[in-house]
Parts: structure tokens; sequence; C-alpha cells
């Protein structure tokens, strides 16, 4: 369904009157496309104005705006506030995006605007440097254009430093309330790296966080596992090369991924989205959904799976329908809901509900792992959680507790199928997003949905479908046992 607001409020009666009301005004996001496939407005801005992790005391601000930096300079640093520890790792990430990138200090120039702003953080080990972060972006925030990103890399906080995780996990607020005062479209995010973990291991998420893909995601953190904890190996190493040996157009080449609940809405985005990168895509849903399963799959080039995800026998027949009986890429996508509240719920409703979004994903998980279906180091397994998981809903205690069950899915399994298996296991959270199923709720609650994001508007199935598709690439290995929401930064849960 049109969002005619966001129509009507960027005509110019629209934006005089909403200014005047003091009505929020959604900016028409930027995704990505052939025709506009990056960032527009400039180059991106990578800034350190604190010194590298792990040596020298607490920078003093001589590079708060940049500085006259290299940031290819050697990488053990000094403590001066000038390069981080992999200055030259992160300086190959960002030029992976395939924008231009500026370390000097014009940043405050009349006039200068820039597509992102990427800062290092990960020096920053006590209360004072927060400052340093602080005007660091103060002075540059006004130039970054509309639709713009801004990325904030920091360290794991340290449980035995006490000082060091306060200020780290103090980014993580900095960073969730400034996503909120942006507007235009912008968007800010946190990376943060694992002791072991440099930005080559943070560069598919580099290019994901810093590309139109991540029109409709704000507000995260996103940490990156180190070596020890990713879930790559031999084809499937982390890092630029994997992205060029497989192509930064096209990373699923080869690979296989199984979409359920695939014949409609979001599955339907996610397998597209996938075929678009590659993947050959088997597409899931229940038999009484066939026909329009069968035009997915054709619409993607892919294979229709006629199937019921809850029968116990479900695992076995996805990986008897594999060709080459290997899967690289697992999207648990289907899911119903029953809405009631607890005390007119039905048991069958709650059961349904249950059955379909969380116990099937379970069972069908642990099949294909236990069959050594899922590749190492390829392996992809990406669920669907949901905002109302994280934050509950009004009518929906069936609906928020599958949803939560995945987060505890996730979280638990993900270490040890890295471990034992080289496969990945990460989350999606969608907030409200434009479907069928959301343009049937009642107009004032639809409206509400919309708004109560820090985009103010509501998300769309591609928005959803290009997360899967980063966490579903070979070269996203370090990134494990990931939530990511998926909201335009909703209100709800924040």
């Amino acid at each position: 369904m049109a969002d005619r607001y966001l129509h009507w409020t960027n005509t110019r009666p629209g934006r005089l009157l909403s200014r005047r009301l003091g009505l929020p005004r959604p900016v028409p996001l930027h995704r990505w496309s052939a025709e506009r496939p990056s960032l527009g407005g400039g180059p991106i801005l990578h800034l350190t104005p604190l010194p590298p992790r792990g040596g020298g005391e607490t920078g003093d601000g001589n590079g708060g705006n940049g500085g006259d930096r290299d940031s290819g300079a050697d990488s053990s640093g000094d403590g001066s506030g000038g390069g981080g520890t992999h200055a030259k790792e992160l300086a190959a990430a960002l030029e992976a995006t395939g924008l231009p990138v500026r370390t000097d200090g014009g940043g405050t120039e009349p006039g200068t605007r820039h597509a992102a702003v990427v800062v290092d953080a990960t020096g920053l080990r006590d209360v004072p440097g927060l400052h340093h972060v602080y005007e660091c972006l103060h002075e540059v925030l006004r130039s970054v254009a509309e639709c713009g990103r801004i990325v904030v890399l920091a360290a794991r906080p340290d449980a035995g430093d006490h000082h060091q995780a306060a200020a780290q996990q103090a980014l993580e607020g900095f960073v969730r309330s400034l996503a909120k005062e942006t507007g235009g479209g912008r968007t800010v995010q946190l990376i943060r790296l694992a002791p072991d973990a440099t930005p080559a291991h943070a560069e598919s998420t580099l290019r994901f966080l810093l590309s139109p893909r991540s029109a409709y995601v704000s507000g995260q953190v996103v940490e990156i596992a180190g070596p020890a904890g990713t879930a790559s190996s031999g084809a499937a190493e982390t890092g630029s090369g994997a992205v060029e040996a497989a192509g930064r157009e096209r990373p699923l080449q080869g690979l296989t991924a199984l979409v359920t609940g695939a014949a409609r809405g979001i599955g339907e985005a996610v397998a597209a989205t996938l075929a678009r990168d590659g993947a050959h895509v088997l597409c899931l849903d229940v038999p009484q959904a066939e026909a329009e399963l069968a035009r997915v799959a054709e619409a993607s080039g892919g294979t229709a799976l006629p199937l019921d995800i809850t029968s116990d026998d479900a695992g076995a027949r996805i990986a008897e329908a594999l060709p080459g009986g290997g899967l690289d890429v697992l999207v648990h996508n289907a899911g119903i809901t029953r809405d009631r509240r607890l005390v007119n719920m039905k048991p069958e409703r709650w059961d349904q509900v249950l059955d379909v979004n969380l116990a099937s994903v379970l069972r069908t998980t642990d099949h294909l792992l236990t069959a050594g279906a899922l590749r190492r180091g390829t392996g992809r397994v990406v669920a669907t959680a949901s905002i109302s998981g994280i934050a509950g809903n009004v009518g929906q205690t069936n609906y928020s507790a599958s949803k939560a069950g995945i987060i505890g899915l996730v979280r638990s399994l993900a270490p040890r199928a890295a471990a034992e298996h080289g496969v990945t296991v990460n989350a999606v959270a969608p907030g409200f997003i434009e479907t069928k199923m959301t343009a049937a709720v009642p107009f004032f609650i639809r409206e509400a949905g919309r708004r109560m994001n820090s985009q103010s508007q509501g998300g769309l199935p591609v928005d959803v479908a290009e997360t899967v598709a980063w966490l579903a690439a070979p070269d996203s290995g370090a990134v494990n046992g990931q939530v990511v929401r998926v909201c335009g930064q909703s209100l709800l849960g924040a």
C-alpha cells in the first residue's frame, strides 16, 4: 500500500504545512537499484580521533577533526590521537565500498558534503576520550548528505577494565541517540570488534552499512568476531579476497539457498534478492500456496518446493530436494499470526504459532546441521525474529514468545554451529514492513506503526531481504550470533 503521507509531505505545500505544524516529514529513502547502486553526496570521511587499541595514552584531541593523516600509516600507532591499530586494513575495507575516501580535516569547510562519516573509536579507554568522539562528530554532522551514513567502530567492553568498559558501552547509547537525531534518511550504526577482530573481518558489514542496501537499518550494534569465532574456512575466508573471488556484484554465485514462506511478502523479496546475488533459490511454502510459489520460483530462476514446514519429516524432505545434497543458505522466513489477548486465546491458536514460527525452525535446523547438509564455510542460517519479540505487543503473546524464542536460538546455537559445523546463525528482526498483512491493519494503528521510528515511515520487504543477503554472503563469516533490527529504529523496544 502506498504511503500517501510520505508523498504529500514531500510536495511543496506538504513541506510548508508539516514544518509549520511540527509534523514528521519522512524523506524518501535511497534504496539500492541498478541505476543508483551507491550512496550519493560525496566521499566517505574517515576520522580517527583516538589512539590505537592496546597502547599509548588517551589522545589529546589533535585528531578531533581528522587532522592531516594518512589512513595507511604505520599500524603500530603512537598514542597521539593518530591512526588506529589497523589503519591500513580499515582504509582497504572502506575503499571496498567503491566510494572515494578522505582522511583530511576539511570536513567543516563551507559546502563540503559527505556520503558517510566513519569514526574509529576502538582506542577509546576512558570517559575523557568520549569528548574526542563528541568533538569529532560535532564538527562534521552538518556535512553528511541526505540519506547518508554514520558508522562508529568500537571495541568490545573489557570485563577486566571497568573504565574501558564504561567508555565503550557509552558509545552504544551515544549511537542510538544520534540515530534518532540525524533525520533526513540518515542512519547511524555501531560496529563492535572482538579483541582479535580487525576491520578486514568487518569488510562485508561496512560495505552493507555504507550502501543504499541498509536504508531501513539504523541504531544497530553489530559485533564482529575474530578469527576464532568466524565460520569461514578454505574458499570462504573473510575479507576482500573472498569478495573478489565470489564477485561483489553476485556474491552468492554458484551457491544454493532455501527460503521458507517464499510465496509472498518478505519471503518473495528475499528469494528475488538472493537470486539477484547469484544463488539458486529453493522456494518453500505450504502446498495451498503452490500456484503463487511456482510464480515466485519462476521469476527468480529457482525451484518451487511445496511443503508444510511443520511436518515431522520436513528436514529430511528438504535434504532430499537439495541439488548436489548441499545447502549454503537457510532462511527461516515462514511465520503466521493468530492474535488474541491471552485471556481469550484458544490453545490451538497458541500451538499453531509456536509450531510454525519456532518449533519448525528448531527441528529443521537441527536435522540439516546433523545431516551435514549445510556446507562448512559458506553455511549460513538466517532466521526471522521481530521487534515484537524484543518489545512485546498487545494481543501477541504467542507471536512475541515465538520471535523471542528465535533470538534465544540464535544466541545459543551460533557459537556452537560455527565451531562444530563452520556455519553462522543470525537473525533479522523486522519492524513495520509494508505488506498485504500490514495493509489490512486499521488505519490509525497502521499510521502509528509507520511513524513511530526514526525514519517516520514503514519499511519495504526488500529492506529485510537486503539485510538477509548481507548475512548470507560468504564473506560475512565473522558476523555470527547477531540479531539485526530492520525497523528504521522503531521506538518500540528501543
